[in-house]
């Protein structure tokens, strides 16, 4: 199992998107060098509202670009970075990995799923409609979030558009990815 970036973006400021740019540097134990979701404790401005000492376990952001093709198929527009994600992926289901799953990008870096992303009101007010488009229902009726994948840095490294992402599962059992 493996898969390819597509793309890698980050911002210094908290704003919804992102700027694509021709690689970025993963810290261990931080996220994505110059971006504002950076950091020991949660960044998110609502997590931080609630706890400023939580763990962050939302370092790094990872999106699968097959999202893009099902939002247009819905009318919606959405390209690489635009929904704030770091590394946009192809070629992988990161909603079906496992809890705790790692991920190899590039030559060395190493992230960790947390878990899923939450749809957020955000997202409307930069497409209407997109928050919708990202929720779903799985088979037994539950909610599904399709809005991409968390992970914390494990391992340092240099990720660039065309590298590839190794696949590390962890132990069974597996525990699906929840919200995050």
């Amino acid at each position: 199992m493996s898969g390819r970036i597509v793309s890698v973006s980050r911002s210094i400021r908290h704003s919804f998107s992102k700027q694509c740019v021709e690689e970025i540097v993963i810290l261990a134990g931080l996220g994505v060098e110059g971006d504002a979701h950076a950091g020991v404790t949660v960044r998110h401005r609502y997590l931080v509202k609630l706890n400023p000492a939580a763990p962050n376990l939302c370092q790094v952001h990872l999106l699968q670009s097959e999202l893009f093709d099902e939002l247009r198929g819905a009318g919606l527009h959405v390209s690489a970075g635009e929904m704030g994600e770091n590394v946009t992926t192809a070629g992988l289901d990161l909603l079906g990995l496992p809890l705790g799953t790692r991920l190899g990008l590039g030559e060395t870096a190493v992230v960790q799923l947390t878990g899923l992303r939450t749809p957020c009101l955000q997202m409307d007010r930069f497409r209407p409609g997109l928050q919708r488009a990202c929720l779903g229902r799985n088979t037994d009726g539950s909610l599904a979030r399709r809005a991409g994948v968390m992970a914390i840095a494990l391992v340092s490294g240099t990720v660039r558009p065309g590298d590839s992402i190794a696949v590390e599962l962890p132990p069974t059992p597996w525990v699906a990815l929840g919200p995050v």
